[in-house]
């Protein structure tokens, strides 16, 4: 079983790999680190780009998306088999996944949607992470979806549901403090507060992401530059530790290196306690919705 306690990687700065933008990454200055989607890698057939950031033993960390941790069935042993073959090609130093429902009945949600956190979908979860960690041969990492809803049954906080998934089963956190901010617009949650209720020597690393509020509500595009408040919360967290890493993600629409260095750049200030000194850039507008 590969519990996440006590083993959290050294990382630094790092940034989504994508294949739109394989080139752009290998030339970045400073990227110590690349995440991949586990769904777009064949572990048999590396892509050449990935096969370079491991010669330059740049770590790769595969990142899944459709394992379903959060649904009433157990995983499916293929899609974990899928995910191991995986980390076990990159030679990652962990896995990480969503705590989110994606599926049920053979049917999929087409998107990562928030489970409800209630001490009986807590119980399910936990004992489906178990079940994936039994077959991972690196620890395991948990991510904090993006919502557009919360369940009218919950009993817990986010802080509260994750902090007590972590003491079950000893998973890491992948704390996307992009995320927490959507949680905060949409539903009104205060994302700092949910920071500081966090269990801090359990996260593994933390994302940070673009996005864009539509009709008062955050969508979380991963095609927009970072915004200030996502940035602020990125150094409140790393006022009270200072995380193994800190990833940009980016998946469409994707600027100039020089605007995907600076991002970086305002990244490792945050990591070094100077992102008040740092050219963070304005809150986003509101955007009219589309069509």
């Amino acid at each position: 079983m590969n519990e996440s306690s006590g083993t959290r990687p050294a990382l630094g700065v790092g940034i989504g790999w994508r294949d739109e933008i394989d080139v752009v990454v290998e030339q970045l200055p400073g990227v110590a680190w690349v995440e991949v989607v586990a769904e777009n890698i064949c572990p048999e057939h590396l892509p050449t780009s990935i096969r370079l950031l491991r010669d330059r033993r740049v770590p790769v960390i595969p990142h899944g998306v459709a394992l379903g941790l959060g649904g009433a069935d157990t995983p499916d042993m293929a899609r974990v088999d899928r995910l191991a073959r995986v980390a076990s090609a990159l030679d990652a130093p962990l896995v990480t996944e969503h705590v989110a429902f994606v599926r049920s009945g053979g049917m999929e949600a087409g998107h990562l949607l928030p489970v409800p956190r209630t001490r009986e979908a807590l119980k399910v979860i936990a004992e489906n992470v178990r079940i994936a960690q039994q077959e991972l041969p690196v620890p395991l990492a948990l991510e904090n979806i993006a919502p557009l809803f919360a369940w009218p049954e919950d009993e817990l906080s986010e802080a509260q549901f994750l902090t007590e998934l972590t003491d079950r089963t000893g998973v890491g956190l992948l704390v996307d403090v992009a995320n927490l901010y959507t949680r905060q617009i949409n539903l009104g949650v205060d994302a700092a507060a949910e920071i500081a209720a966090l269990p801090m020597e359990r996260i593994s690393y933390v994302h940070v992401a673009g996005g864009r509020l539509v009709d008062g509500v955050w969508h979380d595009t991963h095609e927009h530059p970072l915004s200030r408040p996502v940035l602020e919360l990125l150094a409140e967290l790393c006022g009270r530790m200072k995380p193994p890493g800190v990833l940009l993600e980016r998946d469409g629409n994707y600027p100039p290196p020089h605007e995907l260095a600076g991002e970086l750049e305002m990244i490792r200030k945050a990591l070094q306690g100077s992102a008040a000194e740092s050219p963070v850039p304005p809150a986003l507008p509101v955007l009219p919705a589309s069509g």
